[in-house]
């Protein structure tokens, strides 16, 4: 074999292994030790507002939304239903429904959702990994979600999720969730 071939082929190995280094992305048990920790029947229960924006590759902000979620448990099972109101004055509804498995893990279906959700909760922090069949105009693009909630306090989340294609990162979607507190009446 030829030199400029083995320089070639080492620098096509180095290349596949950094591009499967970064598909590995953070693992969650980094988070372990965060406090305070995510309770996740305590936090999705209720009400929560969430303000968000999608912003593209090149960093443009391209949509703004508002969506109000109604969180409730039957049993082990989480219901999220999510109502957006779009900056262009589009509405959209997804209802998940999210459980925990035996080994701990959690896993999760909505319309759109490609298979299944797969989650793991760490101190402070949820991973949601899944693939979503993603409407963009007229065209439907099977996409990867890598999303990130973060509980700052008891009534405060941040979330940020990687949308990505061929393991190209084509989005990001962030979102401040704030949970509604009980109002007494005077």
């Amino acid at each position: 074999m030829t030199a400029p071939i083995r320089l070639l082929r080492a620098g096509c190995m180095a290349l596949g292994l950094l591009l499967l280094s970064a598909c590995a992305g953070i693992d969650p048990a980094r988070y372990a030790a965060e406090q305070p920790a995510l309770d996740m029947r305590q936090f999705f229960n209720g009400t929560l507002d969430g303000y968000g924006m999608v912003r593209n590759r090149a960093g443009e902000v391209t949509r703004r939304f508002v969506v109000v979620i109604e969180a409730s448990w039957a049993g082990e099972v989480l219901t999220l239903e999510e109502d957006f109101v779009w900056s262009d004055g589009e509405t959209e509804k997804r209802v998940w429904t999210i459980r925990q498995r035996p080994d701990g893990s959690w896993s999760g279906k909505a319309a759109g959702v490609i298979g299944e959700a797969t989650g793991t909760l760490s101190g402070n922090t949820f991973n949601f990994r899944y693939t979503f069949d993603l409407p963009v105009g007229d065209t439907r693009y099977e996409v990867r979600f890598d999303d990130w909630l973060y509980l700052i306090d008891e009534r405060n989340m941040l979330n940020h999720a990687r949308i990505s294609k061929f393991g190209v990162d084509v989005a990001d979607l962030f979102i401040s969730f704030n949970k509604r507190t009980a109002r007494t009446v005077d």
